[in-house]
C-alpha cells in the first residue's frame, strides 16, 4: 500500500480533488453532529395530550418505603404529561423561582422520605415539568408548580372520599365504593392504584389516585391500562419487599390505612 496516497497534500485530502474534499468535509460534519447530537436527527418527541394529577396516600407510601408520617390527607405525587420524560435536563430547578409557593408545597407536596422536599420537587420538574412546559400555560417552573397546586385543591380527594363515608379505618371497602365516590363527584373515571397482597394476602391497600385533565385542564377519563406510565417510586429510593403500586383489582377488598395510633 502506497503511504503517500493517504498523506495530506495542499488542494487534496486523502487523494481527493477539491470538489471531493468538500463533499468529504460535509459528510464528516454531518456524521459528527449526528454522533454528538443524535436528537437532532431523531423523530420529534410525541406531544402530550393530557396531564395526570397524581395523589398518594402517605400511610401506604410509608408502609412501602419504611418511613413514618402523621399526615392524614392525600398529598401530591406529581403532575405528569402522558408523553415525554426529562425533555430538557439542562433546564435546572431553581427553588428561588417558586419561593412564594413553598409554604403551600411543603404542606401539599412534601417529600415523605426527608425533611427537605427540594430534591423531590427537582426530580418532578426535570422528569415531568420540562415536558409539561411545552404548553405555554406551563412554560415556567412557577406556572407548572402553581398549576399543580391549583388542580390539587380544585379536585380535592380528601373531602370527596370523606363525604362518601370512605375514611381511613380498619374496615375494608370495595373498589366500586371508592371509584363511584370519585366518579359521581367529578364525572370522570380515575385510575386507582393499590399495593397488592403478597402470597396468601386477602386485601389490597389503597395507595395512589390519578385524576386526568386535557391540555385546557378540563377533566377527562384516565386511561385504564394496568401498565404504569411512570414509575411510582422516587429515583434512588429502594422499595421494601412489598409489591409496587398498580391498578386495583375489583375482586379484592380495599384497605385504606389510618394514621397509626401512638401508645
Amino acid at each position: 500500500m502506497n503511504a503517500d496516497k493517504f498523506s495530506f497534500v495542499p488542494g487534496k485530502m486523502n487523494g481527493l480533488a477539491p470538489s471531493g474534499k468538500m463533499r468529504f468535509i460535509a459528510v464528516a460534519v454531518i456524521l459528527c453532529v449526528g454522533y454528538f447530537y443524535p436528537t437532532a436527527f431523531a423523530h420529534p418527541r410525541e406531544e402530550w395530550t393530557e396531564l395526570i394529577l397524581t395523589r398518594q396516600w402517605p400511610q401506604t407510601f410509608c408502609s412501602m418505603e419504611q418511613c413514618t408520617t402523621n399526615l392524614s390527607y392525600w398529598t401530591l405525587h406529581g403532575l405528569w404529561p402522558n408523553a415525554g420524560m426529562s425533555c430538557n435536563t439542562s433546564w435546572h430547578f431553581n427553588a428561588s423561582l417558586i419561593e412564594d409557593l413553598i409554604p403551600e408545597m411543603e404542606k401539599y407536596w412534601p417529600n415523605l422520605l426527608a425533611s427537605s422536599s427540594t430534591k423531590f420537587w427537582q426530580h418532578e420538574w426535570i422528569k415531568h415539568g420540562t415536558c409539561a412546559a411545552k404548553a405555554d400555560s406551563l412554560n415556567s417552573q412557577h406556572k407548572y408548580f402553581s398549576k399543580a397546586l391549583e388542580l390539587n385543591l380544585k379536585y380535592d380527594l380528601n373531602s370527596v372520599l370523606k363525604n362518601n363515608k370512605i375514611v381511613p379505618s380498619e374496615e375494608y371497602y370495595t373498589l366500586d365504593q371508592v371509584e363511584t365516590a370519585i366518579t359521581s363527584f367529578f364525572g370522570v373515571k380515575p385510575k386507582i392504584q393499590c399495593v397488592h397482597p403478597g402470597k396468601g394476602g386477602q386485601v389490597q391497600t389503597l395507595g395512589q389516585i390519578e385524576i386526568c385533565v386535557d391540555r385546557d385542564f378540563q377533566l377527562i377519563d384516565c386511561e385504564k391500562s394496568t401498565k404504569e406510565i411512570w414509575s411510582n417510586v422516587i429515583p434512588a429510593v429502594l422499595v421494601s419487599g412489598q409489591s409496587e403500586l398498580s391498578v386495583c383489582d375489583h375482586s379484592v377488598p380495599v384497605y385504606y390505612p389510618p394514621v397509626p395510633s401512638r401508645s
